[in-house]
């Protein structure tokens, strides 16, 4: 039987020592019987907002799924997985996606979680199989549920919607306000939450004008080397564009790596992992990556191209000014590029060193184990072998990242060669595993 911790505990696990307004608002809102519409900026704190109050909601005695999230993007799902986990519940959570093994999905379904996280195409997909019950859902929270519309889920979150019988509570999140809510969402008078950036306080992000010549791409490279060496990301509009972008910065010594929707979800999520991990200090994307990502907090964003609309650079400087911290947004412009409407007029402009500084290249390096949880693996097990039988010392391995039947670690730059000798022939719980940098 589940034993639900204190609100002091889960705050504890979770590394906060207050809520900020919005959060406290939520958990206000978000009670049985009451529909919620949030609206708060991106980096404010939404997923813990309304993860807090579903937590109250749920039943210890119920064998069955209770609250269902559903999110525009598997990155988002898993975001809002490691939070509840982090949050040390006690509850089962699982998250289904397009891409995850169908088989592994259906065999955790088979012993319900309480909470039920997933994008609208898998989760119609479960229904359609009957792989879990509906009949326990009470709670149903839609998480960038504006994003979800763009992304064309309408009929997919319709056939959901129209299928849980026993809602009590809705739950709508986005960081958009003026949106159309469509009928099939059956939302009943919804208490509305509103948050805007305090306009008292001192501006949180300074956005930068950065003039380039006919090459952008040497303007790039040169901006690049006036950051200290600071993780940045660098938004395009295209695809191709990210392509160039890495392909000409790897020429000149800095590597990348691209994050877009032309890739292999396998791909999009490695790219993810090392930019996160510290493997790699600039993602290369379009405005795939502008939300919904679990992606620390960013003191720079470039954008290479601006995009059409505003709400969408709002969203990639997003990524920056997160949770009460400072960031720069820098703007990349040709002298005949027009000039957006929404951009700031008498931007600060930078003067860009005549001579070149090369970042210095990352600290860690990602090392690939091809095992994971369902080989019972776990970063417990996985930082005692590289300590003991690698002999690497604590401040020599950064982040950790366990999945199903893979996991990877990072590893300081400096020790991965002797690590990867000394491990060569050793086992790890018994079993040998392969061991290398990842790709």
């Amino acid at each position: 039987m589940n034993t639900t911790p204190s609100p002091e505990a889960v705050l504890a696990n979770l590394g906060i020592a207050t809520l900020n307004k919005m959060q406290l608002a939520a958990q206000q809102a978000i009670t049985p019987g009451t529909d919620t519409f949030l609206v708060s900026p991106t980096g404010s704190g939404k997923t813990v907002g309304f993860l807090l109050p579903v937590l109250k909601l749920l039943d210890a005695q119920s064998s069955m799924v209770q609250c269902l999230i559903l999110s525009p993007s598997r990155e988002l799902a898993l975001q809002i997985e490691q939070v509840w986990k982090k949050m040390a519940t006690g509850y089962k959570v699982n998250v289904c996606y397009g891409g995850h093994d169908m088989v592994t999905e259906i065999k955790n379904l088979s012993n319900p979680p309480a909470l039920l996280i997933g994008t609208p195409g898998r989760i119609a997909d479960h229904i359609d199989r009957k792989t879990f019950s509906l009949e326990g859902i009470h709670t149903l929270v839609l998480d960038e549920f504006d994003k979800s519309l763009t992304l064309g889920f309408q009929d997919e979150m319709a056939f959901i919607i129209q299928g849980l019988t026993n809602l009590r509570q809705r739950v709508l999140v986005s960081a958009t306000s003026g949106i159309s809510i469509p009928d099939f969402v059956g939302l009943n008078r919804p208490a509305k939450l509103t948050f805007r950036p305090d306009e008292d306080a001192e501006p949180a992000l300074t956005v930068k004008l950065v003039k380039a010549g006919q090459d952008k791409f040497d303007t790039l490279f040169r901006l690049l080397g006036t950051l200290d060496s600071e993780p940045a990301i660098i938004f395009c509009n295209l695809r191709d564009t990210t392509d160039q972008i890495r392909d000409t910065l790897t020429d000149r010594g800095i590597r990348t790596m691209v994050y877009h929707g032309g890739l292999e979800q396998d791909d999009r999520e490695r790219a993810l992992l090392q930019f996160r991990n510290g493997s790699v200090r600039y993602l290369v994307t379009t405005d795939l990556a502008a939300r919904g990502l679990d992606i620390p907090n960013m003191k720079y964003v470039v954008h290479f191209q601006l995009p059409q609309h505003p709400h969408e650079f709002t969203h990639r400087n997003g990524r920056t000014a997160r949770m009460e911290t400072t960031g720069t947004a820098f703007v990349i412009m040709t002298s005949d590029e027009p000039r957006p409407f929404f951009l700031p007029e008498n931007l600060d402009e930078v003067t860009l060193p005549a001579k070149t500084t090369l970042p210095k290249p990352p600290d860690f390096v990602t090392v690939y184990i091809s095992g994971g949880k369902k080989n019972k693996l776990n970063k417990v097990d996985i930082v005692g072998f590289f300590a003991q039988k690698g002999q690497l010392a604590k401040e020599d391995l950064g982040r950790i990242d366990v999945q199903d039947f893979i996991s990877f670690a990072a590893v300081r730059a400096t020790k991965v060669d002797s690590l990867l000798n000394r491990i060569q022939h050793e086992k790890m719980k018994g079993k040998k595993y392969k061991i290398e940098v990842a790709r």
